[in-house]
């Protein structure tokens, strides 16, 4: 009997067995089934998505295609003010709007050509300094300086001795040239137009004379052309103060000289870029800096230009003459670099122009009433033949639109 009982139970435990072996199974199945079906949803997601991605990169490089190779053929103006100044002097890239001066004053008028700040003065003859949101106004031979920023005038600073030349920083900072019988100084003023207690002095029959200056945009360094007479013969050298703790340790801060490169043409143009790129514009060609190295500005680049250099111009990206061509069909050639040197771009063109800018990747090239404008790929964006006199053409709010700047009118064209 008990023999039985014992058959039984192991009967019962191994049906037992049986059954929790099984209920494992399906659940280990079960399991796998919602793995497998998890994995196929993400695959499938994963396809999809890469499938747009594709797609989307597709449509942005058809369209970047597009637009870098799309000729406007006409324009329409979507606004226009009249302007109506007899004293205007010039307009100037500002801030992202637009700087008018006069010899009576200067606004500052945005995109759709209202005005957003006005001041008055009165100047012989007005000069400008622009980097980033601040602007300096000079009277040239005069005493006066104006310094704003894209809110409104923030100082302004009287010299004793007449002012050639000036330059200002992105923080406000300006620097003058101001000259005398024998010397010239190299002044300096904060925003609000006080006085800083820094100035380079170079006599004239010796150091030589400051054709040019430019300020970078933290106005620790100065960048500065020199033309001096050397054994009866004039000679140019580019040097390179530096105002921050690191020219504290230098010899009148003076922490870079080049005078090799320019031993036999002058300099009459310099000027920051980008951090830390710079160019000296010569009649030889262009000459590209780096100040990487704050104690020692290294001579990057030298492009020969054997043409003669008839117009520069220059943004923060790109470095930019025109040449005269010695032969063929097209009497002008354009040569666009990048701040560190790099050939952008070579095009002959036929076009007379009187004014050069570059606006973003656009090469604007202007005359009092007509403009031709390619982009850095050489492809001609536009040419427009205008009803009214102009005087500066930049980049509108939108893509295909332009301001239109003129002694009488400023305007917004759309591009068709």
């Amino acid at each position: 009997m008990s023999d039985l009982s014992s058959m039984n139970r192991e009967i019962k435990k191994r049906q037992l067995r049986r059954q929790i072996i099984s209920s494992n199974t399906r659940e280990e199945d079960s399991e796998e089934v919602v793995r497998n079906a998890h994995n196929r949803v993400r695959r499938r997601r994963m396809i999809i998505f890469l499938v747009l991605l594709i797609l989307a990169g597709a449509g942005a490089g058809g369209f970047f295609y597009y637009m870098r190779n799309y000729q406007y053929t006409s324009f329409e103006t979507a606004w226009q003010i009249d302007i109506n100044e007899g004293s205007l002097v010039g307009y100037e890239s500002f801030g992202s709007n637009v700087l008018k001066y006069t010899k009576d004053g200067a606004s500052y008028m945005d995109n759709r050509g209202k005005s957003i700040w006005t001041e008055s003065y009165e100047m012989k003859t007005p000069i400008t300094a622009v980097q980033g949101d601040y602007a300096a106004i000079a009277d040239k031979q005069g005493n006066s300086i104006y310094i704003c920023n894209v809110d409104g005038k923030q100082g302004q600073a009287t010299t004793v001795l007449p002012i050639s030349k000036i330059a200002i920083s992105g923080t406000g900072i300006v620097a003058a040239v101001l000259e005398d019988s024998a010397s010239s100084y190299i002044t300096f003023f904060r925003k609000d137009g006080s006085a800083l207690d820094i100035t380079v002095k170079s006599r004239i029959s010796g150091d030589g004379y400051p054709l040019d200056i430019s300020l970078s945009e933290d106005a620790t360094q100065l960048m500065c052309s020199y033309v001096y007479l050397l054994n009866g013969e004039m000679k140019n050298r580019v040097v390179f103060y530096d105002f921050s703790e690191i020219g504290k340790n230098v010899p009148n801060r003076l922490v870079g000289g080049f005078d090799d490169p320019f031993q036999e043409t002058v300099v009459p143009r310099v000027t920051y870029m980008g951090s830390p790129y710079s160019c000296a514009f010569s009649g030889n060609g262009l000459t590209f800096f780096s100040s990487k190295n704050l104690a020692s500005p290294e001579l990057l680049a030298q492009v020969p230009i054997e043409e003669n250099i008839e117009t520069v111009f220059y943004s923060q990206d790109y470095a930019a003459v025109i040449v005269k061509t010695v032969s063929g069909e097209h009497p002008n050639r354009l040569e666009v670099y990048k701040k560190d040197g790099t050939h952008v771009l070579s095009k002959e063109f036929t076009y007379e122009y009187t004014g050069a800018d570059i606006d973003g990747d656009l090469i604007i090239l202007y005359n009092e009433d007509s403009c031709e404008i390619f982009n850095t790929a050489g492809v001609q964006k536009l040419y427009a033949a205008f009803d009214y006199p102009i005087s500066r053409i930049r980049q509108g709010r939108f893509p295909n639109t332009l301001v239109v700047t003129g002694p009488q009118q400023m305007r917004e064209i759309k591009l068709h």
